[in-house]
């Protein structure tokens, strides 16, 4: 079973022995692979849909797996009960429903040592949440794959120091340790920018104004990640 490099990533954040809730499981293949490699000993598939759990489950009993991974009907972690799991992947959804999992997760917040998060979309919104709710960014990888770019967090219980707001945008453990990826995103991002605000010149209005002004904070702000990087 051959996974993309962003559930490699995913998975590459597992510690060995733990026990690990897959919410929105969709075919299976997480968990599948934890425990084909032996990272894990238990593990739960948990999706909203039956549709994508009927197929997870044909495919833990293709592998074998029936007696290590079990298949649960849950919107995200609402059917997952304490001491099941201490480390919880969200992976391949919206940030929003992110930030929503972990909010209707709340009870769970104390035993589970590991959050895996890899939101598609307003990953800053759910830096901010975590940085304002008790967590931590443990570490935190970026990829390149077919084109798009990939975040996956590993979070921790624990105080997290203040971000930059370039930070929060772009994630503390990237712009420190000058991920080449980053850099990368962040090149395209700066030409994106760019040519935007190009072609806003000479626009008149309320919204063409706020528009430009949002994007020139945002350029700054790639900017200024970009110099802190620089002197990694």
């Amino acid at each position: 079973m051959r996974l993309s490099k962003r559930l490699e990533t995913v998975i590459s954040f597992v510690e060995t022995g733990s026990k690990v809730a897959d919410v929105g499981t969709d075919h299976g293949y997480v968990p599948i692979a934890l425990a084909k490699r032996g990272t894990v000993a238990q593990g739960l598939a948990m999706d909203v849909r039956t549709g994508p759990l009927e197929r997870a489950k044909e495919h833990i009993r293709q592998h074998g797996l029936e007696d290590v991974i079990q298949v649960r009907l849950s919107d995200g972690v609402k059917e997952l009960k304490e001491g099941e799991a201490d480390t919880v992947i969200v992976a391949g959804m919206g940030g929003e429903l992110v930030i929503h999992i972990l909010e209707d997760g709340k009870r769970l917040w104390d035993e589970v040592k590991h959050w895996i998060l890899s939101p598609q979309s307003d990953i800053d919104k759910v830096r901010k949440f975590l940085g304002e709710n008790g967590f931590r960014i443990a570490q935190e990888e970026m990829i390149e794959e077919d084109g798009k770019y990939y975040t996956v967090m590993d979070v921790t219980p624990g105080r997290m120091e203040r971000m930059e707001p370039w930070e929060v945008l772009y994630g503390p453990c990237l712009v420190r340790k000058g991920h080449p990826v980053l850099k990368e995103f962040l090149m395209k991002e700066r030409g994106n920018l760019t040519g935007i605000l190009r072609g806003l010149k000479g626009q008149e209005g309320e919204s063409a104004k706020r528009r430009e002004g949002e994007l020139r904070q945002k350029a700054a702000w790639v900017e200024k990640a970009l110099e802190v990087m620089a002197h990694v």
